[in-house]
């Protein structure tokens, strides 16, 4: 950055203005990146206004480089002045807006779009690091308050946008989805009277003082095919029909006899087809091995309630095809980004020999593969990598996540801590205006975990709306831990589920356990079930260090460890959270 400063004469001075001023008058100007500066031609002259802008410079220069004004100006001029160590000018005149002395700004308070405005004010929102100063100007210790894992998930659960309903037609690519609202049979099922076995409709009589005897032998009048085709003619009392299993039963027959319990009596001439039949039970009950219209689904029955999921197991998709259902009503599945951070991460397709810092980017597959298996996203978009240099990059990578790839949800890993390149709550707060909800919870691991909104305007229908950010530690078992823990919940929510988040069952250890009397632990286990008592036991997978990948192989639960000294003995109980499936040893 360059500022040029030159001497000559006019008639006011800088040092009448308000010290913000500096850039919106005739006495500066900015061409590319250097900053121009116009002061007196007397030496004193030139010394006082000098002096007066002095300590602006620097936010000039950052001005002039590209900076975000919305971001510098969030806290309005006098923040500006306070932080610079500068007045209002000397005449006592308050300085006025930022929106009046900044060409870079607009007013619309005539006919135009009103203007975000934040209800709080900056000096009460906990501050992230600026990226702009350096070391000794950053924070020694995160300014955003603890939070216990369940404020945590209440604050989350609080901020997800409450899900809507779509009409969706009725295909596989549902499964995942949950019902907006009742679904009623639009047929019953079955539509016709329907034999449950292979063999022959008959007539039992419905007198009740007649004897139901039907042993003997009859004339096979007709067939009755399971197939889409015209129903058989009506059957006539000493007839039978040969019928297969779900065919439609013709009028008057009210039974169907096994045709285990037949012989052929006699054959057509050319033996193709049986002519009698001897049946050899009388043991057959009026309406036995038939189904009756609507005995399995009434019409306008609820066939699956609000609420409800359609599984992979394919009993929820079945049953909506068999009632006649071509249209369901359906929470709409919100589409979720996953992006690793960092200068150091080199993705998977790398093929070199890592050198240096380089780390391989086993967070962004790990997640990818998390959150689709949770099969409770419409899309579930690969974000690449966003750089720490430039420092942009991050922003970028979000608003393009949010504008091309319309994301309800972004997830990041690293970048969340209190060091130089931890860039996401910044980017966050003073790039993109969001609210950073909580920054830190007492946990182990993922303290650092972030949670923030962020308004966006969407191009459908150029309003604002919520979109969420969670920022996840880089550490690859911390990583997985807190989109467990937290943005299911919130993906659940955004389904129309209650959002209780991973099944809580209860555990015996296997082994003794350290606890930490500092935070809750979240210790990765192996839950199976005993063979002998059918008890489910947990088995420890190693050493839990947060960057510990191993630890995460074969995982299927979180054993929820209590907080204080000592440890958690063999045998000892405690609630463990379901990640996968249970294991058979």
């Amino acid at each position: 950055m360059d500022v040029v400063v030159k001497s000559c004469y006019y008639d006011f001075t800088i040092a009448d203005l308000p010290p913000v001023a500096m850039m919106a008058r005739p006495v500066a100007g900015v061409r590319h990146k250097t900053i121009i500066i116009t002061l007196p031609g007397s030496p004193k002259g030139a010394k006082e206004n000098l002096q007066a802008v002095l300590k602006l410079l620097p936010h000039a220069c950052m001005q002039a480089a590209g900076e975000d004004s919305r971001a510098a100006h969030v806290g309005g001029v006098k923040k500006l002045e306070t932080e610079a160590g500068v007045s209002a000018a000397k005449n006592g005149s308050v300085a006025p807006s930022s929106d009046h002395h900044h060409h870079h700004h607009h007013d619309h308070g005539h006919g135009g779009h009103k203007i975000p405005k934040a209800h709080t004010a900056a000096s009460d929102r906990p501050p992230s690091n600026d990226p702009r100063l350096g070391p000794t100007a950053r924070a020694r210790s995160s300014p955003y308050p603890m939070l216990t894992v369940a404020e945590a998930v209440s604050k989350i659960i609080e901020q997800s946008p409450a899900p809507t309903l779509e009409v969706r037609d009725l295909t596989p690519a549902l499964v995942g989805s949950v019902l907006a609202e009742d679904v009623k049979a639009a047929e019953a099922v079955p539509a016709y009277r329907a034999s449950i076995v292979d063999g022959y409709a008959v007539i039992v009589s419905t007198e009740p003082s007649s004897s139901t005897r039907i042993k003997g032998t009859y004339p096979v009048a007709s067939v009755s095919h399971a197939q889409a085709s015209s129903l058989p003619p009506p059957l006539k009392p000493g007839e039978i029909a040969r019928i297969t299993t779900g065919a439609p039963l013709p009028d008057n027959a009210n039974a169907v006899v096994m045709v285990e319990d037949t012989v052929i009596a006699s054959t057509t001439e050319d033996k193709s087809e049986e002519a009698t039949v001897e049946i050899l039970t009388d043991e057959l009950e009026m309406g036995e091995n038939v189904r009756e219209p609507g005995s399995d689904i009434k019409l306008g029955a609820v066939i699956l309630k609000e609420g409800s999921r359609i599984t992979g197991v394919g009993g929820e998709i079945g049953v909506l095809a068999a009632a006649g259902i071509q249209k369901v009503p359906v929470y709409r599945r919100p589409r979720v980004g996953i992006m690793s951070t960092g200068d150091e991460v080199t993705d998977i397709s790398y093929h070199g020999k890592l050198s240096g810092g380089m780390i391989r980017d086993s967070n962004r597959p790990s997640l990818l593969s998390l959150v689709r298996g949770w099969r409770l996203c419409e899309e579930v978009v690969d974000l690449q990598i966003a750089r720490d240099t430039p420092p942009t990059q991050l922003e970028e990578k979000i608003r393009e996540g949010f504008r091309i790839h319309d994301l309800d949800v972004i997830v990041t890993t690293g970048g969340v801590s209190m060091g130089e390149l931890d860039l996401l709550k910044p980017t966050i707060e003073r790039a993109l205006g969001g609210t950073v909800h909580f920054g830190r919870v007492s946990m182990k691991p993922g303290k650092p975990t972030t949670f923030a909104s962020v308004p966006f305007k969407d191009g459908k229908d150029g309003k604002r709306h919520t979109r969420l950010i969670f920022g996840l530690p880089g550490n690859p078992a911390s990583a997985i831990v807190t989109a467990n823990l937290f943005l299911l919940p919130c993906i659940e929510k955004m389904n129309g589920l209650p959002g209780k988040g991973l099944e809580k069952i209860v555990v015996k250890v296997e082994g003794r356990i350290k606890c930490d009397h500092e935070r809750t632990e979240y210790h990765r286990v192996v839950v199976h079930v005993d063979q002998k008592d059918g008890r489910l036991i947990a088995r420890s997978t190693g050493m839990q260090r947060s960057s510990r990948v191993g630890s995460l192989a074969s995982a299927n639960a979180l054993l929820v460890l209590p907080q204080r000294d000592g440890f958690l003995e063999a045998g000892g109980t405690s609630d463990a959270l379901m990640m996968g499936p249970l294991l058979g040893f």
